[in-house]
């Protein structure tokens, strides 16, 4: 590895450390490893789920929030008031809302807004891990949910590189403080997180790093992320990507996946350098 790649690298690790443990602001974590899942909202508009996890039925009501608030340093984000143990009945209208990834139910609620149990498994040990907590999460909107748009190209001609924009109503979504290895300390800090497929980590789906989205630059809510040969371990790239994030808010969880880029293309990487660079992120040059 030369000097340069090095120092990059280097840069990088700084920039995406991996997450040992990080709080979850968005949509609510209301549960782990759960089986069973149900989710009903009554005439009050309060959501009533139950669950089994870890041989034990659990019940809750969830109520005060929906949608998300723009990022501000003057006021807090939306969250639920979560009541666990009361136990309620309610419905579940068809659900013609958008499209989720980690689906377990979704429901129109009486008023027309949407309630959504996700479940997914969001810290596993980067460079590789497979395995983790598999969380449930619970979301309460109207309207358009967050976009996660990402864009491939290559670092230094056959590295794999990202760059992309977590967004809600057209506004980057982004935080104001972390840790030192990336972990949100507000409520409007976003982590992605990135899986490969059949990579060197081996077969099937395997966690490649997780990494905040940014606040610099002429687009808020931008990221990057090169994938180089990390502490020893080697570059994750794979046949294909998912990305993962949580929605801002109480707004659900949102989910990016593409084949890989394949091999190096001149005018490919021209395009993506020119539209990356146009977003002003100093933090972000390919």
């Amino acid at each position: 590895m030369n000097r340069v790649l090095r120092s990059l690298t280097i840069l990088t690790w700084i920039l995406v450390a991996a997450l040992a443990a990080a709080p979850a602001w968005g949509s609510a974590i209301i549960g782990r490893n759960a089986t069973g899942a149900t989710l009903s909202i009554d005439h009050r508009g309060h959501a009533h789920v139950s669950y089994r996890s870890g041989g034990t039925v659990r019940v809750l009501e969830a109520s005060g929030a929906i949608n998300a608030r723009a990022s501000s340093r003057g006021r807090s984000q939306v969250r639920f008031r979560l009541r666990y143990g009361l136990r309620g009945r309610g419905v579940c209208l068809p659900y013609d809302g958008p499209p989720l990834a980690w689906l377990l139910e979704a429901c129109k609620a009486p008023d027309g807004s949407y309630w959504a149990l996700q479940a997914w498994t969001r810290l596993k040990p980067n460079y590789g891990g497979t395995t983790g907590a598999r969380e449930l999460h619970l979301s309460h909107w109207r309207g358009p949910v967050a976009q996660l748009v990402i864009n491939q190209n290559w670092a230094y001609g056959k590295y794999r590189h990202f760059f992309g924009r977590l967004t809600y109503r057209g506004r980057g979504v982004y935080g104001f403080k972390a840790t030192r290895t990336g972990a949100p300390l507000d409520g409007y800090g976003r982590n992605i997180y990135v899986d490969t497929f059949d990579s060197r980590y081996g077969k099937g789906w395997h966690r490649e790093n997780s990494f905040l989205t940014h606040h610099r630059g002429k687009t808020l809510g931008d990221f990057c992320y090169g994938f180089f040969p990390h502490y020893g371990h080697p570059a994750g790239q794979g046949t294909r990507y998912r990305a993962t994030a949580e929605g801002p808010g109480v707004t659900p969880d949102v989910m990016w996946a593409a084949d890989d880029i394949g091999a190096y293309v001149a005018s490919v990487q021209d395009e993506m350098q020119a539209l990356e660079r146009s977003w002003g992120d100093p933090k972000c040059r390919t």
